[in-house]
C-alpha cells in the first residue's frame, strides 16, 4: 500500500518532532542532575592554620542527610581526592574532604607528600586537632542531620581517621581505605564511640599484616564493634589499581563501603 505524500510527510514530521522532544528531555534531565549536584569551598582555620575543605553535596534533596566527612591522602587535594567526594556523594550523602595539610597546599611529588605527612605522623596532638577542625565544618551545614554522621579516610587519611575516632567524637562509623597503622596510643581506642571497618590489601608493604593485627588486638581490647576485610593480591593504594588483584579490590571496596555506610546510619 503506497502511502498519501501529505500522509507520508505528516508520519516523518512526527518522528522528527518524537526526536526532538526525546533528545530535549534528556538534555533537561542532564542539566537537572547537573543543577543538582553542588560544590562549594569552605574556609576554616585550625589554631592560627588557614585551611579548605571541599564540600559536595545534592541539593535537590530536601531536608537534613547523612554527612560523610572524608579525609585525603597523601596527595591531598589532588584530582583522585575530589572522585572519591564526588564519588561517595553520588550515594545521597553530605560529603566535606577535610583539610591536613593547609589551604592552598597540594604536594607536587611523592617526596614532597612524604615531608608532609612526617609533620603528622610525628605530631599526633596537631593530627587530630586539625581532624576535628573539620569534624566541627561538616557537623556545622545546615543541610546535615549531626546525629549522623560517618566518616571515611584512604591512606594516610586512614592514619588520621583513626586518631579522629579516638578522640571520641561522635561518629557512627569509620571506614579505613588502605590506611597505614602505627604508633597509636593503646588506650586512645577505648574512647572510640562507633564502628570501624579496615579494608586492606593483604600485600601491603607500607601498612604490613603486623601493624593491621597490632591495631585489630587494641580494637578488641577496647571492645570496638570493628570489621576487617583483606583483599588477596592487593598492595597499598588498590584504589589506584596495578593489576587484576587491586581492580578487584577496588570495586569490592566500593560496595563495601556503601553497605557500611547503609547499615550503620540506618542504626
Amino acid at each position: 500500500m503506497k502511502i498519501a505524500p501529505v500522509k507520508k510527510e505528516r508520519t516523518q514530521i512526527r518522528f522528527l518532532t518524537s526526536l526532538v522532544l526525546a533528545a530535549a528531555a534528556i538534555v533537561l534531565q542532564a542539566g537537572a542532575a547537573q543543577a543538582a549536584t553542588q560544590t562549594k569551598w569552605i574556609d576554616y582555620k585550625q589554631g592560627d592554620t588557614a585551611l579548605s575543605g571541599y564540600l559536595i553535596y545534592d541539593d535537590a534533596v530536601q531536608g537534613r542527610r547523612p554527612g560523610v566527612l572524608m579525609i585525603h591522602d597523601r596527595s591531598g587535594f589532588s584530582e583522585g581526592t575530589l572522585a572519591d567526594a564526588r564519588m561517595i556523594a553520588a550515594l545521597g550523602y553530605v560529603v566535606f574532604a577535610e583539610d591536613i595539610f593547609g589551604k592552598g597546599v597540594v604536594p607536587k611529588d611523592v617526596p614532597e607528600m612524604t615531608k608532609l605527612i612526617g609533620i603528622y605522623d610525628n605530631d599526633r596532638p596537631l593530627m587530630r586537632e586539625r581532624a576535628v577542625a573539620g569534624f566541627e565544618v561538616l557537623k556545622a551545614q545546615p543541610m546535615v542531620d549531626p546525629a549522623k554522621l560517618v566518616g571515611v579516610g584512604y591512606c594516610f587519611g586512614g592514619t588520621t581517621g583513626v586518631e579522629l575516632i579516638e578522640t571520641g567524637v561522635p561518629l557512627l562509623g569509620f571506614i579505613s581505605v588502605h590506611g597505614a597503622f602505627n604508633n597509636f596510643t593503646a588506650e586512645r581506642a577505648k574512647n572510640i564511640k562507633g564502628r570501624v571497618l579496615i579494608l586492606h590489601g593483604a600485600e601491603d608493604p607500607v601498612a604490613p599484616m603486623e601493624q593491621v593485627n597490632i591495631l585489630v588486638s587494641q580494637l578488641r581490647a577496647a571492645k570496638v564493634n570493628f570489621e576487617l576485610q583483606l583483599y588477596s593480591g592487593a598492595a597499598h593504594g588498590f584504589t589506584h589499581p596495578q593489576n587484576p588483584s587491586e581492580e578487584r579490590a577496588d570495586a569490592e571496596y566500593k560496595v563495601a563501603m556503601a553497605r557500611f555506610f547503609k547499615d550503620v546510619l540506618a542504626n
